[in-house]
């Protein structure tokens, strides 16, 4: 069994990212202020609920509670397990 992936180099990883890149590269965001919005990929709405904050580097979906990084949402929408999300996402930096 592989070691754990250290904190670390999960946050330097974090850090390096930018969640608004991460989400629109797979799905169309809308600039609304100063955070993006969409309809929500993870449930059927027809008025956009799901918000991703660039200085807060976090997706929200106010329609059904959906939230997290740019490691959680590459997780939820590609059904990818922990280690292959961060493995993908530090290939694409």
């Amino acid at each position: 069994m592989a070691a754990p992936i250290p904190q670390a180099y999960i946050d330097e990883l974090l850090s390096r990212l930018d969640i608004v890149e991460v989400i629109s590269a797979r799905m169309p965001l809308k600039k609304q202020g100063r955070e993006f919005a969409a309809c929500c990929p993870f449930h059927s709405e027809n008025t956009p609920s799901f918000t991703v904050s660039p200085s807060k580097q976090f997706y929200h979906c106010f329609g059904c509670g959906a939230h997290g990084s740019a490691i959680g949402f590459l997780m939820s929408f590609e059904h990818l397990g922990f280690v292959e999300a961060v493995t993908e996402l530090a290939e694409s930096i």
